[in-house]
């Protein structure tokens, strides 16, 4: 079945597992024992806080290991808001950002203090400007996710960091880290290592020094007094393992992703009637996307995609525990119902996201068929250019792709259908030298064609 719920959840990685067997033998005991096997349980920790800090672009001293990414946040917000109280009450945050973050921003407000939530466009991103526009004499904390877990859109980190002066900054890494690089500029960052396909219970509390931090949980010797109690080593040292080994991973496999989202977003539309894709064309995760189906009831869809053998995820209020509309969906002024969120963890195969492709319009129609609505067909995108090449052999279908790709605005896609077996290598390279997107290909079927196949590039901007 193929599993398309990433953002939720990454499936574990093997080196994860290979890490945390091998931890479960050698790192079981009391890393703050002096004994042998104690000192042999604080080395493994210590190497794993080590590997956390390098990638994440901070100092060893400066991790901290806690039970979860929510409470990762949920320190880091209140330990920043304690430790600055002489600054003021103030927490600033974007509208979008994760439940952890809105959650403990209503208990301070509960207990006194104050939080204002900035807007975002359209996209689900905020505008850097406004945010430091925002902020008042008495904030203690900003608060700004990487990149947003529904739709995948990247905020602006480090253009908002250098506006806000020496307003201390927290950044939920939750849906980035490892993937890719730690963003600048942030002065408290937060990770979940199942995230990241490592095990779930392991959450990252990075605080750099300097920054003003007070625990409000009772004091404990553990974690530099930061996160209390009995810290899981064996999981621990497994999140650290995974967490390397995705980030060296990274480079090729999100390029791999982002072809096969970049279908998904073109193809979409294409194949059913009334549909908004949502999140930044552009400024997005790799591997997410998002988008919504007007008319269809969310629950259902995702209940027959997953009887098709999909499982994915949604925005929707009726496919939630609280039956309210997604918040971040609601910032973004966009549909809230019949919301897919499709997020492919690393390894997902071509074949299993061109079968989704085939399946999904179908299921749309039937949900929709007892409404009697009669929908227009998708509409052919006024920037789609298709150059049949069939027949002919490369170079040809580069060189037609080099004459006619500026007959179509940037950001506007081309399809060009091949029968060529080079044109599966030479179209991409021809991307990569020429600062054009290549979206990933598709059965030339889809553009009238009885065979071959369909290379989608995307033009660039310039």
């Amino acid at each position: 079945m193929p599993y398309f719920d990433a953002a939720s959840t990454a499936p574990p990685h093997p080196v994860a597992r290979q890490a945390l067997l091998a931890a479960l033998d050698e790192g079981w005991a009391d890393p703050a024992r002096l004994h042998r096997s104690g000192r042999q349980a604080r080395m493994l920790l210590d190497a794993a806080r080590e590997t956390v800090a390098e990638v994440l672009g901070a100092r060893a001293d400066e991790i901290a290991f806690t039970a979860s990414g929510t409470q990762a946040v949920q320190l880091g917000v209140l330990g920043v808001l304690r430790g600055n109280r002489r600054r003021g009450a103030h927490l600033l945050h974007s509208a979008v950002e994760h439940s952890a973050v809105l959650h403990t921003a209503e208990r301070w407000e509960a207990d006194g203090g104050s939080a204002t939530a900035v807007p975002v466009d359209r996209h689900g991103r905020v505008d850097a400007a406004e945010f430091a526009a925002a902020l008042r004499p008495d904030t203690a904390l900003a608060v700004l996710q990487s990149a947003n877990h529904e739709v995948g859109t990247l905020q602006p980190v480090a253009e908002t960091a250098a506006l806000i002066g020496d307003v201390p900054l927290l950044v939920d890494a939750a849906q980035s880290a490892g993937r890719l690089p730690a963003p600048s500029g942030w002065s408290v960052l937060t990770a979940s290592a199942h995230k990241w396909g490592g095990p779930a219970g392991v959450g990252v509390l990075a605080v750099r020094k300097g920054v003003r931090y007070s625990s409000p949980l009772p004091a404990d010797d553990r974690e530099n007094g930061r996160v209390p109690g009995y810290v899981n080593v064996p999981a621990i040292v497994a999140a650290a393992a995974s967490l390397r080994a995705v980030r060296a991973e990274a480079e090729a496999e999100n390029a791999r992703l982002h072809a096969l989202v970049e279908l998904i977003r073109h193809r979409v539309p294409q194949l059913v009637p009334s549909v908004e894709v949502v999140g930044h064309p552009e400024l997005r995760l790799p591997h997410l996307v998002t988008f919504s189906c007007l008319y269809v009831d969310g629950e259902v869809l995702l209940g027959e995609l997953d009887r098709a053998g999909f499982a994915v995820n949604s925005g929707s209020s009726c496919t939630s525990s609280t039956l309210t509309p997604s918040h971040v969906l609601a910032a973004m002024g966009v549909l809230t119902e019949g919301n897919v969120r499709v997020s492919l963890p690393p390894g997902t195969a071509a074949a299993d996201v061109d079968r989704f492709l085939d399946v999904l319009p179908r299921i749309v129609a039937e949900i929709r068929a007892p409404l009697g609505l009669d929908l227009p067909a998708p509409a052919a995108t006024a920037d789609a250019l298709v150059l049949d090449t069939l027949g002919r052999r490369c170079p040809v279908p580069v060189i037609e792709l080099a004459k006619r790709i500026s007959e179509v605005a940037p950001g506007g896609r081309v399809a060009v259908l091949s029968d060529d077996e080079a044109a599966r290598h030479d179209i991409p390279a021809w991307c990569e030298m020429c600062g054009h997107t290549y979206a990933g290909e598709t059965p030339a079927t889809d553009y009238g064609a009885d065979h071959g196949t369909a290379y989608l590039v995307v033009r660039s901007g310039a």
